[in-house]
């Protein structure tokens, strides 16, 4: 059950979003409520979700608007960490005025990165693209055009350790890193240092066509529809926890390269979208799924 959402308020220095999660009992939203009346804070949204209401995991997502929420958050936390211990609650308070540092990761395709670079420009993605790393040098030009910091690290199977540190290196204390059809598979030690924070864009509608050229063997297949799927990284390939995906149709006469040119724009809405959500505090790991308060 959810509250439909308002026009999101980000570029407002006073809106806050708190992400809870507890066993669920009945009261939890009247107390989560109450506390924030009780500081003078007004919700603004409001997104809720039981795994199960006679024993599960309640899932709860605020916004809200607090005059002052940068110098009364040390006041709001307190709070919290009182409820919290009552309640056994975890919870995740962020100011809707940060700008999360991302760095992306490609290769020799650029229409993700160009979708992402276009969104931040438009201010439909509030982030920043502080760094592009590619193990090649093609898409230096369109870093540079946009004003972000282009780092040429290659990768070859005897240098991937050495690839690895260098690029964490450069990129540093980032708060997301996308893979925007970088066509490496990343170490478990580089998803260890991003848990919850690596996005993956995968040309097909997964589990169907994991690992390299999915649209090839889609049209060996003979599929109708085609897809892509942007997921959180891990160890394991291409099988992270799904935070969005979407498909297109296609028939007996589409070609692998028409198939390729359809799924460019697939892929470009997907990922765009599950960064978005993800900045935005909308995604909540939930095991090998997610929750998404779309």
């Amino acid at each position: 059950m959810s509250a439909a959402p308002v026009a999101s308020a980000v570029n407002t220095a006073d809106t806050g979003r708190l992400v809870v999660r507890c066993p669920d009992r009945p009261g939890i939203v009247a107390v989560l409520s109450r506390l924030l009346a009780d500081v003078g804070a007004n919700i603004t949204e409001s997104q809720q979700h039981s795994s199960d209401p006679t024993g599960g995991v309640f899932t709860l997502r605020l916004e809200f608007v607090l005059p002052g929420l940068s110098a009364r958050r040390t006041q709001l936390e307190g709070a919290l960490e009182l409820l919290a211990q009552q309640w056994q609650l975890t919870w995740r308070l962020t100011e809707a005025s940060y700008r999360p540092r991302v760095a992306v990761f490609v290769s020799r395709t650029d229409h993700v990165l160009q979708e992402l670079l276009y969104r931040v420009r438009a201010g439909d993605l509030h982030a920043d693209i502080v760094a592009v790393v590619s193990n090649h040098p093609d898409l230096e030009p369109v870093a540079a055009a946009a004003g972000v910091p282009f780092h040429h690290v290659p990768v070859t199977p005897e240098t991937k350790a050495q690839a690895e540190a260098r690029a964490l290196e450069l990129v540093g204390d980032v708060d997301l890193v996308v893979l925007a059809r970088y066509m490496q598979i990343v170490s478990a030690d580089f998803c260890s240092r991003f848990p919850e924070r690596l996005i993956n864009i995968h040309h097909s509608f997964l589990p169907a066509f994991v690992g390299a050229n999915p649209y090839q063997a889609a049209h060996d297949r003979g599929v109708k529809l085609i897809g892509a799927t942007a997921h959180y990284v891990t160890p394991e390939l291409d099988a992270g926890p799904i935070i969005e995906q979407e498909v297109a149709r296609v028939d007996h006469r589409a070609t692998v390269e028409d198939m390729r040119r359809v799924g460019r724009y697939v892929e470009r809405q997907v990922l765009a979208q599950a960064v978005t959500w993800h900045v935005e505090d909308r995604v909540i790991v939930e095991g090998d799924r997610t929750i998404v308060f779309a």
